[in-house]
């Protein structure tokens, strides 16, 4: 809806191409659908899915709050 949304107020121009990527990527993080790790305890052998993420810049807050830990954790 937001892209079609901007399509038509913007004369047919739209956002652009890296927008649109970043905006599809952030819907699909972190949902299992789209692809997850299986971890398995080696003492109880209980397993956890973990969805992968999107690692994303600009909209996903997640993924932006966990790229700005590991860079304040580096200087």
């Amino acid at each position: 809806m937001f892209l079609s949304n901007a399509v038509e107020g913007h004369d047919g121009v739209g956002v652009p191409q890296f927008v649109e990527k970043e905006l599809r990527s952030f819907l699909k993080c972190g949902v299992l659908a789209h692809g997850f790790s299986r971890f398995r305890c080696a003492d109880c052998s209980h397993e956890r899915l973990v969805a992968l993420s999107c690692k994303g810049r600009g909209f996903c807050p997640s993924c932006c709050g966990k790229r700005m830990t590991d860079i304040a954790a580096h200087v």
